[in-house]
């Protein structure tokens, strides 16, 4: 499925700063980028880095004068999904997953397990299939979490979010994330490009680990399944965000979009009662 994606950023520069980006769209063996260009007005330096685990993408700008920065990222991708039916997938034990896997097991800093375990065995340990269980997590937040524009911030994690039961997509994601890890469930951060995302933006989710598969999930129910182009996955958002600021640096404007321009016509994929096939992303 192809997609155009592209980002629009304006950073005013106070003092020499340095800024990581982290809007290039994800390079996978099932996500291909087949053209993509970065422009920045004025030119500055500018290094592309990946990080060690090949889940981000970053590029990294050290800005020696004072000004308006403007950042343009396009890029043409050829993504690929897989629905499989995951509803009898048996629960893995820990001691089978690969290294990889078990860090996403583990509390951070803004999906704090440890503290939600209680609500997510009281709610759904009962549950005995693992999508289902993600599933029934994924339907609870939709039907308890308000989703509000402006209701949380930087600071805000799971645990808020289940006080508040207010948030955006990143606080959807980091409650998902932390309720499925309470189970022994392995979830982690996924950022993207958004297709049919009202008002456009960087949109967040999460996956999680189910019979050998990282499984995509979205309880804001905003966007297709299959209208997502990945930018990075992590632990949650604090090893994923758009961009990390070092210095006297203030963001005036962002413009996001995500079209599809796929031969075929789009039809969309969401999670229904009645449907429990998962959507692998690669």
């Amino acid at each position: 499925m192809k997609f155009k994606v592209s980002a629009e950023l304006e950073y005013d520069i106070k003092a020499p700063s340095t800024l990581i980006l982290n809007i290039h769209a994800l390079i996978t063996a099932h996500q291909k980028v087949l053209h993509e260009e970065l422009t920045i007005e004025p030119p500055i330096k500018i290094e592309e880095l990946n990080a060690m685990n090949g889940e981000n993408r970053f590029a990294r700008l050290v800005t020696e004068e004072a000004g308006l920065v403007k950042i343009k990222y396009e890029a043409l991708v050829d993504n690929y999904y897989e629905v499989k039916d995951h509803s009898n997938v048996q629960e893995l034990p820990v001691s089978s997953f690969d290294a990889s896997v078990l860090p996403y097991l583990n509390p951070s800093r803004y999906c704090q397990s440890d503290k939600l375990s209680r609500l997510a065995f009281n709610t759904f340990g009962h549950i005995e299939s693992s999508f289902e269980k993600v599933f029934a997590i994924t339907d609870w937040i939709y039907k308890h979490v308000e989703y509000l524009s402006g209701s949380t911030d930087s600071e805000t994690s799971a645990y808020d979010t289940v006080t508040q039961q207010a948030g955006v997509c990143r606080d959807f994601a980091h409650l998902g994330i932390a309720l499925c890890r309470a189970l022994t469930i392995p979830a982690r951060y996924f950022t993207g490009y958004a297709y049919q995302l009202n008002p456009p933006d960087f949109h967040a989710c999460f996956e999680a680990y189910l019979g050998g598969d990282w499984v995509l999930f979205d309880a804001t129910r905003l966007i297709p399944l299959n209208g997502l182009v990945k930018i990075a996955t992590s632990r949650d958002a604090a090893d994923a965000s758009i961009a990390s600021i070092f210095g006297d640096v203030y963001c005036s404007n962002i413009k996001v979009s995500c079209d599809y321009v796929g031969e075929e016509p789009f039809v969309p994929i969401y999670y229904t009662r009645s449907i429990f096939d998962g959507v692998t992303y690669y």
